[in-house]
Formats: C-alpha cells, sequence, structure tokens
C-alpha cells in the first residue's frame, strides 16, 4: 500500500478541508438538532432521546460493516458515497413528521455517519505514513474543533431567532457541507484496495482490541462530563453562575485547537502511546479531584476552580486522544484500517449512551465522593492500557511469525 512521503506528513489538504466542511455542518447540528426535533418535529423529550439512542446503537454497529466496505471496496469511493448519503439524511429531518420516520432517519443518518467516520480513518491511513498517522490525526483534530466552533456560532444564530425557517436552514446548511466534503474527497487519490484474504470482519475474533477498545470507553466517559454533568453540577451543587458551562466549553475547544498537535508529537509509538494514556488517567484523576472542591466556597471562587478543572481534564483528553489513535492504527492489520476503526469507534459509542446516566448518578447524586470514584476509575484505565496493548501486539508477533 502507498503512503504520502515523510514530507507530506501532514493530514493531505483535501481531507482537512473535508473534515472542517463537515464539522461546521455539524456544530452547527448539535447546537440546534435537540430544539428542532422538539420544537419543530414535534417529538417529546423522551421521543427524542430514545430515538437518538436507538439510532446511534444502530449507526455504530454498522460503522464495522461500512469499514470493511471501505477496506474491499476503496476508501476513498465509500467516504464519497458515504458523504452523500449523509446530506441526504440530514435533508430528510426536515421531511420527519412523526416518530416512526424521524426513528427511520436517525437510523439511517447515524449509519452513514458512523461509517463515514471510519471510511476517513481508513483513507487517512492509506495515505499518509505510519509513522505519520498521529499528528495528522492531531492536526484534523484541531481543524475538527475549529470548525465545531464555527457552525455552533451559526447554530447560536439560529437559537437566537428561534423560528422554523432559521432551524431549517441550519439543518439544510449541514446538508451542503456533507454535499461539499463529498466533492472534496473525490480529489484525493484512490488507495488501494485491501488484497487481504482473512475472513470478513476478523476484528469480531481479536479479543485483544476489543478489550483496548472498551479499556478506551471507560476513558471516554470524560465526553459527557462538559455537556452534561458539569452543567447540573453547577447549578445544584455549587454557588458558580449559570452561564459558567459556556466559558468551559470555550477553554476546551480553544485549548484542543491550539494545543493537540503539540500533545500528539510526544506520541511516536505504542511505548510512548500507552505511557501518554497512563498518564492522561492520572491528569483526569487530578481533574475530578479538582472539580470535587468547587462545591464548597462563593461563586466566585467555585468557577476559578471549575476553570482550572477544566484545564487539567482537556489536558487529559488531549494525551488520551493521541496515544488511542496511535494504538488504533498500530494495531489494527494492514487493509483492514477501515473495519478496525469502525470497532474502535465502539468505544465513542458507549461512552455517548452509558456516560449521561453512570454520570449523573455518580457525581451529581454522589457529590464529592462520586468525583473521585470516577477519577479513580480514569486513572486505573489508564493504567491498564499498557498490559492490554502488550497483549494485542504480542498476539500480532505471534501472527507475524506464524504467517507463511
Amino acid at each position: 500500500m502507498s503512503h504520502a512521503s515523510p514530507a507530506q506528513a501532514g493530514p493531505p489538504r483535501a481531507i482537512a478541508l473535508a473534515q472542517l466542511t463537515n464539522a461546521i455542518g455539524d456544530g452547527a447540528y448539535y447546537v440546534t438538532s435537540a430544539l428542532f426535533f422538539i420544537r419543530i418535529a414535534g417529538l417529546s423529550a423522551a421521543q427524542a432521546g430514545l430515538a437518538l439512542t436507538v439510532g446511534w446503537a444502530v449507526g455504530s454497529v454498522a460503522g464495522i460493516a461500512l469499514g470493511h466496505v471501505a477496506d474491499r471496496r476503496g476508501a476513498r469511493g465509500t467516504a464519497v458515497v458515504l458523504a452523500l448519503g449523509t446530506a441526504a439524511s440530514v435533508g430528510s429531518f426536515l421531511l420527519a413528521g412523526s416518530f416512526w420516520t424521524f426513528l427511520l432517519v436517525i437510523c439511517v443518518y447515524s449509519c452513514f455517519q458512523c461509517g463515514l467516520t471510519a471510511a476517513r480513518q481508513a483513507l487517512l491511513a492509506g495515505l499518509v505514513a505510519p509513522e505519520h498517522r498521529t499528528r495528522a490525526r492531531a492536526r484534523l483534530q484541531s481543524i475538527v474543533n475549529g470548525g465545531i466552533a464555527v457552525g455552533a456560532g451559526l447554530g447560536g444564530a439560529a437559537l437566537y431567532f428561534d423560528t422554523k425557517l432559521a432551524y431549517q436552514a441550519v439543518f439544510a446548511l449541514d446538508a451542503v457541507c456533507f454535499l461539499v466534503a463529498a466533492l472534496v474527497l473525490l480529489k484525493l487519490p484512490r488507495v488501494p484496495r485491501s488484497a487481504t484474504k482473512e475472513a470478513r470482519f476478523t476484528v469480531l475474533a481479536d479479543r485483544p482490541y476489543a478489550v483496548l477498545t472498551l479499556v478506551n470507553a471507560f476513558l471516554l466517559l470524560y465526553m459527557p462530563l462538559l455537556s452534561l454533568a458539569i452543567p447540573l453540577w453547577i447549578v445544584q451543587r455549587t454557588s458558580a453562575p449559570g452561564w459558567l458551562p459556556g466559558v468551559l466549553l470555550v477553554v476546551n475547544t480553544v485549548s484542543v485547537v491550539l494545543f493537540q498537535v503539540r500533545v500528539a508529537r510526544r506520541v511516536t509509538s505504542a511505548r510512548t502511546a500507552t505511557q501518554a494514556i497512563r498518564f492522561a488517567g492520572g491528569v483526569m484523576f487530578a481533574a475530578c479531584a479538582v472539580f470535587a472542591l468547587s462545591a464548597a466556597g462563593p461563586g466566585w471562587m467555585s468557577a476559578a476552580v471549575l476553570v482550572a478543572g477544566t484545564g487539567l481534564l482537556v489536558y487529559g483528553e488531549m494525551l488520551l486522544a493521541a496515544g488511542a489513535w496511535e494504538l488504533s492504527f498500530g494495531l489494527a492489520p494492514d487493509g483492514q484500517q477501515g473495519q478496525y476503526q469502525g470497532f474502535f469507534g465502539l468505544s465513542t459509542a458507549v461512552a455517548r449512551m452509558l456516560g449521561p446516566v453512570l454520570l449523573t448518578t455518580l457525581v451529581v447524586g454522589g457529590g464529592p465522593v462520586g468525583w473521585f470514584a470516577l477519577g479513580g476509575l480514569f486513572a486505573a484505565a489508564g493504567l491498564a492500557m499498557g498490559p492490554v496493548a502488550r497483549w494485542a501486539a504480542r498476539t500480532r508477533d505471534a501472527e507475524l511469525v506464524a504467517a507463511p
């Protein structure tokens, strides 16, 4: 399989532009989708929540199959088709007038989105040399965060006007963004199809990689913190101002844009990846300990403590991301990056589905003790990643030795 030369170690411009375009549309979608589903589509909050949970569960499983398609049929062509499908499904939200049509559309949308993520990862793996993939992925992550911030601003404008036309314009924008991304992806060179004769979906029998994905899911429980658990914590357990969650999200986003690439430079091998993840678990434990302290003191003090905790949390997030990218790419067999990246994406889905209930119960319900328990979980998962990664590496060494 051909790769970009070391001189072109960064992500190809077309991938970066496609990711930026997607991120702008997604940022606007994230900010407005809940209100659109409830106030415009006419769903109840319970119906919207159920449909989203089912949809992302279906999409996560489909992402593995569509990643396999990218391996076998070509990552570029598959990514283009999935981007077009995502655009069509986003537009279909405007026509969903009942719970069942909405459920169907969200399932289709989630399948296309998860499949597109896996196909883009396979595309990156095919175009960038292995030793440069983590840094390339870090640059893309910085671009994505910047795009989401821009899109969130556009979504905020729609929230300000709070009209049906404004919400419809956001969904139309998101659909157009995916259309543009599909056109941009066509500019990329073709990635050779996989020539491997392995059985279909070999990732499902790869126990070390499955455990690696599970451990990563525990670490990714940080994701619902800033969007759900901390806002509830601020309102119910601290005297900090109610507008503070918005500031914390800005701190998180800007930090990733500015520092993710710099943090990822330290991760160049499986050994440095596991070191980064172990350190990330410790930093996240420290962040949780700081968040626990925010329950005491006046409003300004609680706010300062929460900002400090958010700084630690985003540092741990960046370390974890860099380490996870290195391991997920490096431990996936050549020619099977699509299905392996689709499977590794299950860790994000699990964190998103289980995180809200677990974190609200543990943190908001448990108070400072709950914060320390969550921090202990992060630290334990960070420590566990090293042995799991070594186990996975040994199985791959054994397979290579046994190969003819």
